[in-house]
């Protein structure tokens, strides 16, 4: 009895093993690669031959020439082996007095509009690649000013990559930075030519 028991454990272990831990695997894998290739593989954005980034991973821009991304409390920022919140409460005087900075800094950007919540709240992942249109559009005249560009320029560029809901109700319109940013650079590569 017990021995058949235990004949039949070992099958039944063996099995779901190989169904679960190798040929499911394997079929979603595949699947993935047949049909959403791009994002299997982490939606990589190359340059010349050099992944400078990733569509689906958020990173960090500074630069006064570049569109902000939220921020980030994933590792040390934008540390996608170490996505995560911050955990701090709304109550937490560490969260309060980094977002009271944040909007301080984020202010000069356009001092006579408030500044959209994204900009100085970070996502639950740390990673989000993208911001609201509210948000590249408050940084307009920021990027016009450094780069040299006209306010209107910068703003067409960003209504070109305003992203709408899916199928029309899923989610909320957004711009990916990463995708904005480098759109920016072509942007003013070709005026200064």
């Amino acid at each position: 009895m017990f021995g058949s028991s235990l004949k039949i454990a070992i099958r039944f272990t063996l099995c779901t093993t190989l169904l679960l831990g190798l040929a499911y695997p394997l079929l979603v894998t595949g699947f993935a690669q047949l049909v959403l290739r791009h994002q299997a593989n982490g939606g990589l954005v190359s340059r010349d031959g050099t992944v400078i980034g990733s569509q689906l991973i958020g990173q960090n821009f500074s630069s006064e020439k570049y569109f902000h991304s939220r921020p980030s409390a994933a590792g040390n920022g934008y540390d996608a082996s170490n996505s995560s919140g911050s955990n701090l409460a709304a109550s937490s005087q560490k969260l309060v007095t980094r977002i009271q900075g944040d909007v301080a800094k984020a202010s000069t950007d356009n001092p006579s509009q408030p500044v959209p919540i994204d900009l100085v709240t970070a996502s639950a992942s740390g990673l989000d690649p993208d911001i609201t249109p509210a948000a590249a559009n408050y940084q307009i005249h920021r990027i016009a000013q450094a780069r040299k560009l006209s306010d209107d320029a910068v703003a067409k560029l960003v209504s070109t990559h305003i992203t709408p809901r899916q199928f029309g109700f899923l989610g909320e319109p957004r711009v990916n930075v990463l995708e904005l940013n480098l759109a920016l650079d072509e942007m003013s590569k070709t005026t200064q030519e």
